[in-house]
């Protein structure tokens, strides 16, 4: 399910993920956020997206890719809160999650168990940043009541976030058909670890 990019040009894979994470703040504010669910609350795609390309990418993109997902949300109205928050939360997310991406060629429920793991992960790091930071939102009446219901809604759009990171970054890389098993590709990977 999952491939290694480790053959992709840097300039590429970091292409890929300006594209992909653009596309998901767009859907993000224009309709996940306005979505009448229950709790209004509604899924983080951004975070999803995030843990996605780490799990592909890994860690070092993961990082880049997750602090500056996070500042972009952090400016994007309706920002109500500190500047930053988003940025630490999905810079130690991407990070964190990229360092599993070899965990992720095992099984196909693998990618979609790690990026709800990133989700919660992510949900209970930006409510622990907002209580260190006083946020009234983010008391423990609030976080007990409202983070069951984000991770959940995260959970439930995982496995349509994944697959749409996934088809998205394959798409713009140009790789249809690629075998995960292939021995290059494994090679490639190692080299690549070797090089960070």
């Amino acid at each position: 399910m999952l491939h290694s990019t480790a053959s992709t040009p840097p300039a590429g894979r970091r292409l890929t993920a300006v594209v992909v994470i653009t596309l998901a703040l767009i859907v993000q504010v224009s309709m996940a956020n306005r979505l009448p669910l229950p709790g209004s609350v509604a899924p983080d795609l951004v975070l999803l997206t995030v843990v996605a390309l780490a799990l592909v990418n890994g860690p070092l993109l993961g990082l880049v890719t997750g602090f500056c997902a996070g500042l972009t949300a952090d400016i994007v109205p309706p920002a109500d809160h500190t500047i930053g928050r988003y940025a630490l939360v999905y810079c130690l997310v991407g990070y964190i999650c990229g360092l599993f991406t070899d965990e992720m060629d095992r099984s196909p429920v693998t990618p979609f168990i790690g990026v709800a793991a990133g989700a919660l992960a992510g949900t209970l790091l930006y409510v622990g940043v907002g209580m260190m930071l006083d946020d009234p939102r983010a008391g423990l009446p609030v976080a007990s009541r409202l983070v069951p219901l984000m991770v959940l809604y995260d959970v439930l759009a995982s496995p349509f976030v994944v697959w749409a990171v996934l088809r998205l970054t394959r798409r713009l890389e140009g790789e249809r058909g690629h075998d995960r098993y292939d021995p290059a590709t494994a090679r490639f990977r190692a080299m690549a670890r070797e090089r960070m």
